[in-house]
């Protein structure tokens, strides 16, 4: 019986083609011609060991590289759309290469299956993109640090609950989420590892009669080791899950300096103003001016978030080896990772060029306030007296300033004395807001002097 044109991607088993609609839910080439490129990366480098290892002639490969290099030239100049009929990218690069060389174009895939193939090209794209979101935290960390060197010596007010805790240097502030992309680098580095890890000629799911070397292909490919189980190496999505949540973690730290770049530029705090090159207006209003990128940022997020709780779900019910659930990986990924380079892109412009720190509003925060309370207990600490006697005194005063309206900075010698006699005329240095910050000398503390050392440690860190 004669087989439909439709069922031609098939056996002979099949008789006649998909339902259109079928066909529609069952095709990737919508959003897996993104794997373009790494398709025919890998191919070349089958074509090549298949010639090597005599399962074809080294001219049958010679021809087969010099087809898909065709079709990549094709694809550069925009001439290669494959359409519906396709299915995915892989079938759609083996059907041209088919048109190209006629019946040798159909012995590249001799030893393989798209199982073992989409995972090595899944893999051979978000190696690249692992790399590209460290170089787009790199400019991130970069942007932070050239506003922590600017203000190196301005003073914010530190929170804990969202209340004034005690003063702190701006630069310090910044350096915090230095650290935090620091640690997403190194997540994304440690992901890597396990991405890097070839599944190119484990075939269906059980290997292949044909004599290939798995290693070659792998080499070429610049894969630092192949799969050990050829049911684990098509069915082993974790590399993508464990990526998804380092990514997950880059825009919880993305998201966390948002909320807070939102209400440094409000009204009530001020600490920043938003330059036109970074902020909207209202349609209705027009004094206003919204921080739309961080604002934008903290909601994509969730996204990422989404697409996490998307895999596991997805993974954690299927049996081996690869099932057609897989294809719903691709989708997560790409998304993925667009967002947390268009966020870690947009986040690192506005600190750039889309804000404005305002010293003078910041130095006025720390000097209105009864954030320089616990330096009143650790000078009377210095003074021989126990911490939680001066805890207490000093928890009094702070009520008592409370209620007549004043700061403790305001308080005469004489009401200082009254409330213990070991203070003196000192304790008005001690209390200012720069000395309460400069005097936090311990290791990796807030003190001008360790926040220079901290400066100096990241500039060398960046720069290598």
């Amino acid at each position: 019986m004669a087989v439909d044109s439709t069922a031609s991607t098939w056996s002979q088993r099949f008789e006649q083609g998909l339902h259109p609609a079928i066909e529609r839910f069952n095709a990737s080439i919508g959003f897996d011609i993104a794997l373009l490129q790494q398709d025919l990366d890998g191919s070349i480098a089958h074509a090549r060991m298949l010639g090597r290892c005599g399962v074809i002639s080294e001219a049958e490969a010679a021809q087969l590289i010099e087809g898909l290099e065709t079709v990549r030239a094709e694809a550069a100049r925009g001439a290669f759309n494959p359409g519906l009929e396709a299915e995915d990218v892989h079938f759609a690069v083996e059907r041209r290469l088919i048109e190209l060389l006629g019946p040798l174009g159909k012995k590249l895939h001799t030893g393989r299956s798209r199982n073992d193939q989409v995972g090595t090209d899944l893999r051979l794209w978000l190696r690249g993109q692992i790399e590209a979101i460290d170089g787009a935290l790199l400019r991130f960390e970069r942007a932070l640090l050239a506003q922590a060197e600017r203000h190196s010596t301005v003073l914010i007010p530190g929170y804990t609950h969202l209340q004034r805790a005690q003063p702190v240097c701006l630069a310090h502030h910044l350096l915090a989420y230095i650290e935090m992309a620091e640690r997403d680098r190194e997540r994304l580095a440690d992901v890597r590892r396990r991405v890097n890890i070839c599944p190119l000629g484990a075939a269906a799911l059980a290997g292949t009669p044909v004599p290939i070397d798995r290693r070659q292909t792998a080499a070429e490919l610049g894969f630092e080791a192949i799969y050990a189980n050829s049911l684990d190496a098509v069915s082993d999505r974790d590399f993508a899950v464990e990526f998804m949540a380092a990514a997950s973690l880059v825009l919880v730290h993305l998201s966390r300096l948002s909320e807070e770049v939102i209400l440094w530029a409000s009204e009530e705090f001020g600490f920043v103003g938003l330059t036109d090159r970074c902020a909207t207006g209202s349609s209705l209003m027009p004094q206003k001016k919204n921080p739309d990128v961080p604002e934008l940022v903290r909601g994509k997020s969730g996204r990422v978030f989404g697409h996490l709780m998307g895999l596991l779900t997805m993974i954690k019910g299927l049996p081996l080896a690869y099932n057609k659930d897989f294809q719903e990986d691709k989708e997560a990924l790409f998304d993925g990772v667009r967002t947390c380079l268009d966020c870690l892109e947009a986040m690192a412009i506005l600190f750039e060029e889309g804000l404005e720190f305002r010293p003078q509003r910041l130095e006025a925060a720390v000097a209105a306030d009864f954030s320089n309370a616990t330096d009143v207990a650790d000078y009377l600490v210095a003074k021989g007296v126990p911490f939680r006697e001066a805890y207490q005194l000093v928890g009094g005063l702070v009520k008592g300033c409370l209620a007549e309206g004043v700061l403790l900075a305001d308080l005469p010698l004489e009401r200082w004395q009254q409330l213990h006699p070991a203070f003196e005329t000192d304790i008005y240095a001690a209390i200012s807001p720069r000395q309460v910050v400069a005097a936090r000398r311990s290791e990796g503390g807030t003190g001008f002097e360790q926040v220079e050392q901290q400066l100096q440690r990241i500039r060398m860190q960046l720069a290598s």
